[in-house]
């Protein structure tokens, strides 16, 4: 840090299981990703290339040299294994993943309808070669789970070998575990918290006020996800109460 502040929240040293950020990459350049590593790269923890962007990404090889030489692990999105299972192609799949030197990746079935036996099996298959993060809920704002078939989902596929689970809200954070204003889904999300343990969920929290509300909820380590570039900066400040949504809630605690 650049000077010292007295009495801030403690932060988890990288690498970290727990106050974890995901940032998505939505299609940025080679020069966006140096100067994102330059001014964010210290506080993000995790890069998930958005949904299939990495299928028409231009020079994708040098995008994730660059991550993993700044130390930043970077995977696919969830919706690259839904286009190509959905297609029979999941040996293609994993040997996209070999190609690339991947060594996370994402099982999700936010935009198609899989067998969920069938899904923690290709976690546990994944997880013997990679560190699997899967996704449970759906893209589709019609469907709205009960919070015990949350905490099923999310039992099941932590023991078929998933390394975290993301609670699903899309990039535009109106579905899933908020309702589609952007409100949280309160009662939810206490639910699976009496059932899941907290540092093995990312909470998907691209608005502001979301991420206010996790961190209040459960503290400046509280892992996030789908956090936009320009975010991240501002999502530290926030973990840190050195911005004023989140100023009084850590100087009451000390």
């Amino acid at each position: 840090m650049n000077y010292h502040l007295d009495n801030l929240p403690e932060r988890t040293a990288k690498p970290r299981s727990s106050g974890m950020t995901m940032m998505m990459d939505k299609g940025l350049s080679l020069r966006q990703v140096e100067d994102f590593i330059e001014v964010s790269g210290a506080y993000t923890d995790i890069v998930k290339l958005g949904w299939a962007t990495s299928y028409v990404t231009p020079n994708l090889d040098a995008k994730l040299k660059l991550y993993r030489d700044a130390g930043i692990p970077v995977y696919f999105g969830g919706t690259l294994f839904e286009a190509f299972l959905v297609r029979g192609q999941y040996d293609e799949y994993c040997r996209t993943l070999d190609r690339y030197q991947m060594e996370h990746c994402e099982v999700s079935d936010g935009s198609i309808t899989i067998d969920h036996g069938l899904k923690c099996e290709y976690i546990a298959k994944l997880a013997k070669n990679f560190t699997v993060i899967s996704e449970v809920g759906s893209k589709d704002v019609t469907k709205i789970f009960a919070p015990y078939k949350w905490i099923q989902l999310m039992e099941a596929e932590l023991a078929a070998g998933s390394w975290k689970v993301i609670a699903e809200a899309r990039e535009s954070g109106n579905v899933g575990i908020y309702r589609d204003s952007g409100e949280v889904r309160q009662g939810l999300v206490d639910e699976i918290l009496t059932k899941i343990p907290q540092d093995t969920i990312i909470w998907e929290a691209p608005q502001k006020a979301q991420q206010v509300w996790f961190i209040k909820l459960l503290g400046a380590n509280v892992n996030l996800g789908n956090i936009a570039t320009a975010d991240v900066i501002p999502l530290e400040t926030l973990r840190l109460g050195i911005r004023s949504d989140t100023f009084d809630h850590f100087l009451n605690q000390q």
